[in-house]
C-alpha cells in the first residue's frame, strides 16, 4: 500500500511541475540481487531495486555472508552481530518491497571461490529463476570500500554461476531434479568508473536512504552517510542531467 501511495505522489508531483518521469527500465518479471554483505544492496542498487519493484518485478535478495565482522564495538560478538544484521537486512528489504531475502551464512571477510559457494549460488539462481541478476563488481577499483575482497569474489562467483553453472544440467548434478537449469537474460554489475548504464533514481532516492537507515548497527552518524550517498549519487547522475543516479556495467546474454 505504501508503494502505491509513493507512485501516486510522484505522478501528482510530475503533473504539477510538468516534468516527465524517468524512462521505464526494461520489464523483468523476476530480479535477483546477490551481494556479499547486509547493506551492500542498499548502497549500490536500492534506488534501482525500488524502481523495478514499482514496475511489478518480484525481487529476491541473496546475501552471501552474515556480516558478523562489521562492528567497531569491542563488546560485540560475531554471533550476536550476525543476528542483528540479518534483522536489519530484512527490514531494509521490506522498505523497498523486496519479496524475500536468502542468507547463505558464510563468515564476513572470509569468502572464497569454492565449489560449496558456487553450488549455493547456482541453487539460488535455479530456485528463483531471475531474468535479471544485479551483483557487485569483480574488479579492484580506486574505491576500496566498493571493491572489498568479499565483493570481488562474490561477483566473480555469480558470473560463473550465471554462465555456465546454473545453465548446464551436467553442472552440479546433485541439484537435479529439484533445481532445473536456468538461463539468466541479463546481468548488472555495480560500477562507478565509466559505466555502461546509468539509472535515474531521483524518484526513489528517499526509499534508498530509508532502506540504508535500517542498518543501524553500521552507522554512528547516519546524517554524514546520507550526505555522502547523496553526493555520490548526484555525481553519477550529473553528466546525464539526472539529480540522482546509480550506475552499472551491463551484460546481455544470448538467448
Amino acid at each position: 500500500m505504501a508503494r502505491q501511495r509513493s507512485q501516486g505522489t510522484s505522478r501528482a508531483a510530475r503533473a504539477r511541475t510538468g516534468r516527465p518521469g524517468p524512462p521505464p527500465l526494461p520489464r523483468y518479471e523476476r530480479v535477483m540481487v546477490v551481494t556479499a554483505h547486509p547493506d551492500d544492496a542498499e548502497f549500490g542498487a536500492a534506488g534501482t531495486v525500488a524502481r523495478f519493484v514499482r514496475q511489478g518485478a518480484e525481487v529476491t535478495y541473496v546475501i552471501v555472508t552474515n556480516g558478523n565482522k562489521g562492528s567497531s564495538d569491542r563488546a560485540m560478538t560475531p554471533e550476536r552481530l550476525a543476528g542483528i544484521r540479518e534483522s536489519e537486512q530484512r527490514e531494509a528489504a521490506r522498505t523497498l518491497g523486496v519479496a524475500r531475502v536468502e542468507f547463505l551464512g558464510y563468515d564476513d571477510g572470509e569468502v572464497e571461490d569454492t565449489r560449496a559457494l558456487r553450488l549455493d549460488v547456482a541453487r539460488q539462481l535455479r530456485k528463483w529463476r531471475p531474468d535479471l541478476v544485479i551483483t557487485q563488481n569483480p574488479h579492484r577499483t580506486y574505491n576500496l570500500y566498493a571493491s572489498h575482497r568479499d565483493h570481488r569474489i562474490t561477483a566473480g562467483v555469480v558470473l560463473d554461476c550465471v554462465y555456465p553453472l546454473a545453465r548446464d544440467h551436467l553442472a552440479f548434478p546433485e541439484l537435479m531434479p529439484e533445481y532445473e537449469p536456468h538461463k539468466v537474460r541479463e546481468v548488472y554489475l555495480m560500477q562507478w568508473e565509466r559505466p555502461h548504464l546509468v539509472v535515474d533514481i531521483t524518484e526513489t532516492m528517499a526509499l534508498k536512504l530509508a532502506a540504508l537507515a535500517c542498518h543501524r548497527s553500521q552507522f554512528d552518524d547516519f546524517a554524514a552517510v546520507e550526505a555522502r550517498v547523496r553526493e555520490r549519487s548526484a555525481a553519477l547522475g550529473k553528466a546525464h542531467g539526472l539529480t540522482y543516479a546509480e550506475a552499472f556495467d551491463r551484460i546481455q546474454l544470448p538467448r
